[in-house]
């Protein structure tokens, strides 16, 4: 009970001080666990990490339940959660409640303030993950073929293509890494296989039953690449059927930038517009629920199969994919709905320089776009 007590209190504060996004949030955990408090080593840390980045599922969050578990077992992936969870899921919550003026003019300058978030994701990503020949190629044709194909089967297929292509293509490029092992608590089989079983149950009832609640277990068991790589999915699960509109799916993405935690928390807010608090409640569980069940058999599996050269390779295409579905996001329906004139390009312009350049945070520029598209729109 006090590891448990200790987890929470640990990641409660990170929970309402943790700004910046998932890349942000490694650094701000690496800082609190290992060099501080100093639950793990820097290259157990490590291990973690690149255990979250091969697992569809909110990364930075992945990590914290890890660490969770490492020091309080199951209670403490639990405390963890909900402790980093809770400040941003409230926050959006009420901004979902507080949400009746879907035309106003600081609502378009969030709208026109995601534009230039989602190109910084999408430039940083592509950087890393679509910095070569075969790897752009990959990016760009899975962004054509989610703009010319709309659908959430496509965007699963696109997916699922784009490994086979990094499984066959990238597997000589990719470099064996030596098995070091993890100095992490152990999960043991029951756990890490009943993960997988429970989640290959919940995905299948998700996708034959269809409808609100079962779009946020169904995309956060298919989102490869962070936080920001939900804005498609969801999009297509969500706006197209009609549950949510297109204006207030935005508005609040473009909000989600603002809080601490989670960008997992702009389920939150489409729950509360959707039923209310309880709608929150239901879709901030389900939204993270895949991503808890997946890292778990991540921790287990991890060690036997980390170093298997065609499975890197395999994740390298499918990174790859995920730049091309966000960039085909960031044309439609990001751009399309955020840039509606010369005063809209304007704050979406500076609202970039301020993140790619001044490193302002991105809380202070969801913001100040907000107050700009009050008085200029």
């Amino acid at each position: 009970m006090t590891r448990i007590l200790e987890v929470l209190r640990s990641f409660g504060l990170l929970g309402v001080t943790a700004f910046g996004g998932p890349t942000a949030h490694l650094g701000y955990f690496r800082e609190e666990f290992v060099v501080r408090r100093r639950w793990l080593s820097d290259t157990d840390y490590s291990e973690v990490v690149a255990i979250s980045q091969l697992l569809p599922g909110p990364g930075s969050s992945q990590v914290g339940l890890a660490l969770g578990y490492h020091r309080a077992g199951f209670g403490g992936l639990l405390a963890a959660w909900f402790a980093f969870t809770l400040p941003a899921a409230v926050l959006m919550t009420a901004f979902a409640m507080l949400f009746d003026a879907p035309s106003a003019g600081w609502t378009m300058g969030l709208l026109a303030a995601a534009v230039a978030v989602v190109f910084h994701a999408v430039s940083g990503m592509a950087k890393s993950m679509a910095s070569t020949k075969i790897t752009a190629t990959i990016a760009v044709a899975a962004g054509i073929t989610v703009l010319v194909v709309p659908s959430t089967i496509t965007h699963l297929a696109v997916i699922v293509v784009a490994g086979i292509l990094g499984a066959l293509l990238l597997r000589a490029a990719t470099a064996p890494t030596a098995d070091q092992g993890t100095g992490t608590r152990p999960v043991p089989a029951w756990a890490g296989v009943g993960s997988l079983v429970l989640l290959a149950l919940g995905l299948v009832a998700a996708v034959l039953a269809g409808g609100f609640y079962p779009a946020f277990f169904q995309a956060g068991s298919i989102v490869f690449g962070g936080g920001h790589v939900v804005l498609p999915v969801l999009e297509q699960l969500l706006v197209v059927p009609g549950w949510i509109g297109q204006t207030e799916f935005l508005a609040g993405y473009s909000a989600a930038q603002a809080v601490p935690g989670p960008m997992f928390s702009f389920g939150s807010y489409l729950g509360a517009l959707h039923a209310g608090v309880a709608g929150a409640v239901i879709t901030t569980v389900l939204i993270f629920l895949p991503g808890a069940l997946l890292m778990l058999a991540g921790l287990h599996f991890w060690g036997r199969w980390r170093t298997h050269p065609t499975l890197q390779a395999a994740v390298r295409g499918v990174n790859a994919g995920v730049v091309g579905l966000l960039g085909a996001a960031l044309y439609d329906p990001v751009f399309t709905h955020g840039i509606t004139g010369v005063a809209s390009l304007a704050i979406a312009t500076v609202c970039w320089l301020g993140l790619a350049k001044w490193k302002i945070p991105p809380w202070a520029i969801a913001v100040g776009s907000a107050l700009a598209g009050w008085i200029l729109l």
